[in-house]
């Protein structure tokens, strides 16, 4: 039982660094050539899910991985 909830705790934590991370960069990035005038609340909402879901995206990968490497002892 303890697993399933270090296994949680480190989820949460690597969605929030890899979307956080996301943001920085998204950020940086300049995107004011595809932008409408007088839409930036949308192209705001727009960059947030766009960086949610890279983010979580990464994580997921980074956590596959982990857990793959893992279950690599079960090989042997």
């Amino acid at each position: 039982m303890a697993d399933i909830g270090q296994q949680a705790l480190i989820s949460i934590i690597s969605h929030i660094l890899f979307i956080s991370l996301t943001w920085k960069v998204v950020v940086s990035l300049n995107f004011d050539a595809l932008l409408v005038k007088g839409k930036t609340t949308e192209a705001r909402v727009l960059l947030l899910f766009l960086t949610i879901v890279i983010g979580a995206g990464v994580s997921r990968f980074f956590l596959e991985i982990l857990q793959w490497s893992q279950d690599l002892r079960y090989l042997f």
